[in-house]
């Protein structure tokens, strides 16, 4: 299909009576939120699942063991999610100005990229799983159950990989439905096999690991399923320009690159807590592990919403609708706001009750609760970069999104933790505070710059 003319010389055109413009309306924002958000809590219910079966075994070996692979994953693996917000930012934009034909060549670009960097994992294994083990340094026995958990994970990495391009992709074209039947799939799947190969087949870490890989793999066949249907009446997706033309990459790329660093800086920011954490002692390792799941309960439900604004403001860019863009991002930060409060309250009310449920190891669940104050104010100071994440995905600012994460890792949370490590384990959960205040501060003032100058466009 033929993208749709630009006027030359405009950046975004204000659309006359954008205010009632149903296209970025709340219930349009809730039309993608509420799958996404309902897809998204699953995730860390499913780690709130590991860590109970593996809290409820008799020694923390095994929870601290699956928490140090937990970290070494969240780089190796969801230092790819670029993978991801690549695709979708490319494809919204692609879909908003009617250029049907970019957004098959975005898909099929993503897989082969997707791919490619799935066997340089599965070759690399081995290296990667001893030099992440020296970072993180468990004690010796600790050692022995992360290598086997991670021998076994690890062979998710494609239908992972995979999976992160078919939700992008789905996302940008403003199917909600796909990326929440695709994540129910693959956490009810692993929740279900948790279960079964532990607590009913008394497996231990192989139990989790196995869980995990064979649901990857049933979350991918729910995303071909769903991308087949969306590919009904477009063009054939499998076109040679679409995967042998390397130069039709470069757009991709670029924005992959700078997301990639940006992604790797924040996975090595939770990398040093989990590393800090584990030269603590096992049981300081385990706790944060279980309070680590009170952030990402909060960071997937509010991604719900982020998701929203990464479809909605790619929508208005790619159509260069200046009011839509503005709509989007305002509607969508309001509420952020209000979950940010529902969240802190709730962890004030419940968190005590959560960690009791998640262990019955009285070290761990002392040691948990004498942090529990970090999480309870964390929604409230984190929330807002959450959400400037899903804009500058929508608008492709990879190269912004970079500059401010690698700001906030370098200039903030480092001399943070720095200047307050004489505070020990309470250090680590101020300078992650700092850090997230910080990119929500950041993202914030350049958007608001970006807007004012008009310079939106690149």
């Amino acid at each position: 299909m033929v993208e749709r003319p630009r006027p030359a010389g405009v950046d975004l055109i204000m659309s006359e009576s954008i205010e009632n413009n149903a296209a970025y309306s709340h219930r349009a924002i809730w039309a993608i939120a509420l799958p996404m958000m309902l897809s998204a809590v699953s995730t860390p219910l499913v780690g709130f699942v590991d860590t109970g079966v593996m809290g409820h075994l008799d020694s923390p070996l095994y929870l601290a063991a699956v928490a140090a692979n937990a970290t070494i994953f969240s780089v190796v693996l969801m230092g790819l999610n670029f993978l991801r917000m690549g695709t979708t930012g490319v494809t919204a934009q692609a879909y908003g100005a009617a250029n049907y034909g970019r957004t098959s060549e975005s898909l099929v670009q993503g897989i082969v990229i997707a791919t490619v960097l799935a066997g340089v994992l599965l070759v690399m294994q081995i290296p990667i799983r001893e030099t992440a083990l020296r970072i993180i340094q468990p004690d010796a026995a600790t050692t022995d159950l992360a290598r086997a958990y991670f021998d076994i994970r690890i062979w998710s990495s494609p239908a992972t990989l995979w999976n992160f391009v078919l939700i992008g992709w789905l996302l940008g074209m403003q199917n909600a439905r796909g990326p929440l039947m695709i994540m129910l799939s693959i956490n009810l799947t692993n929740a279900t096999l948790d279960l079964l190969l532990v607590v009913g087949m008394g497996m231990t870490v192989d139990g989790v690991a196995l869980a995990t890989v064979l649901a990857e793999f049933a979350g991918l066949l729910t995303g071909l399923y769903f991308v087949r249907r969306e590919m009904t009446g477009h063009d054939p997706l499998w076109k040679p320009a679409h995967y042998r033309d390397w130069s039709r990459y470069r757009q991709l790329f670029a924005i992959n690159g700078n997301l990639f660093i940006r992604s790797l800086a924040l996975m090595l920011t939770l990398a040093f807590i989990t590393a800090q954490g584990a030269r603590l002692g096992a049981v300081v390792l385990a706790s944060n592990a279980l309070l680590m799941n009170f952030i990402y309960f909060m960071a997937y439900a509010l991604d719900g919403i982020a998701h929203a604004a990464e479809a909605l403001a790619g929508k208005a860019y790619g159509a260069r609708t200046r009011g839509g863009l503005e709509l989007a991002v305002n509607r969508t930060l309001a509420w952020t706001g209000l979950f940010a409060i529902l969240f802190s309250l709730f962890y004030l009310v419940a968190g005590n009750t959560i960690i009791a449920t998640l262990s019955d190891i009285p070290e761990i669940r002392q040691t948990a609760a004498e942090y529990l104050p970090w999480l309870i104010a964390a929604p409230l100071i984190s929330a807002w970069c959450f959400l400037y994440d899903g804009v500058y995905v929508g608008i492709t600012r990879a190269r912004e999104m970079r500059v401010v994460m690698v700001g906030a890792t370098l200039l903030v949370f480092l001399p943070t933790w720095f200047i307050c490590r004489s505070w020990g384990n309470h250090a680590l959960w101020f300078a992650l505070l700092m850090f997230m205040a910080a990119r929500g501060v950041g993202m914030h003032i350049w958007y608001r710059r970006l807007l004012v100058t008009g310079r939106l466009h690149h």
